[in-house]
């Protein structure tokens, strides 16, 4: 980020007002910087040094929010969409102003970790293939679920339409049984984010995911406190340990 930028675009950023209404606020005498009454809201400024008030309200400045979503099921893992809810909906209005977007996505019928940030670059990372950033998922499988299956993901598995996966760590929690319908549980931890992928890897050995949830991305596990539907912003320390694991990864 550059040291100056205008004293509207900044505010505008954080949700302060449009350029018009800061315009307004300007010439009511409502916006400080420094202790020094403002006159032109086009001003350059440092948001880092500088300290700015509206209405007596000291303003904090942030380039970047990093989110921690519970996917509900139901909502898709999107922006905007014409006919479902969108994770995007599910967040406050104090959100509004930076543009975030989740980083990957989630099935509409899957739920869990779900990270949002409008940090482009980060996101990036995150996603690319060459990064190898595991993602970990609970699941209930029909019905068994055994060691034959464990070790077919050991070396990865031919999709259906010839993809052959990377290696997953599969670990089997609870084996099924179909004669009493209890379904297997598991946890799979993959390195790629094909469509559909956890899914389509049970159907490669003949068996079919009746719930998914994330659990965790990378360094970060889903917080047991958020419920579904439910957002919090990362922890300084999550924060540097998604960013240290980021930039050690290959």
């Amino acid at each position: 980020m550059k040291q100056t930028q205008r004293l509207d675009k900044i505010l505008a950023h954080v949700g302060v007002g449009t350029r018009s209404e800061l315009k307004r606020l300007a010439k009511e005498g409502a916006i400080y910087v420094n202790g020094v009454k403002v006159k032109d809201s086009g001003m350059q400024v440092n948001p880092d040094k500088d300290i700015i008030t509206v209405n007596g309200e000291v303003v904090t400045y942030r380039e970047f929010v990093y989110l921690m979503m519970n996917k509900p099921q139901g909502v898709v893992s999107a922006t905007e969409d014409n006919r479902d809810r969108t994770v995007v909906d599910l967040l406050d209005d104090e959100y509004a102003p930076f543009e975030v977007f989740p980083v990957g996505r989630l099935d509409k019928d899957t739920e869990g970790f779900l990270l949002l940030t409008n940090d482009g670059k980060l996101a990036h990372n995150l996603l690319s293939p060459r990064k190898h950033v595991p993602k970990t998922y609970y699941a209930k499988v029909e019905w068994e679920v055994n060691e034959a299956d464990r070790e077919a993901f050991s070396h990865g598995v031919t999709l259906d339409d010839g993809y052959e996966t990377l290696p997953g760590d599969l670990k089997i929690l609870q084996t099924g049984n179909e004669v009493a319908g209890i379904p297997s549980e598991i946890e799979l931890t993959i390195m790629e984010g094909k469509f559909h992928q956890v899914k389509r890897m049970f159907q490669a050995v003949g068996k079919q995911v009746i719930f998914l949830k994330r659990i965790s991305m990378g360094p970060l596990g889903l917080d047991p406190a958020l419920g579904l539907g439910q957002v919090r912003e990362l922890s300084s320390d999550e924060l540097t340990a998604l960013r240290t694991a980021n930039e050690n990864q290959n």
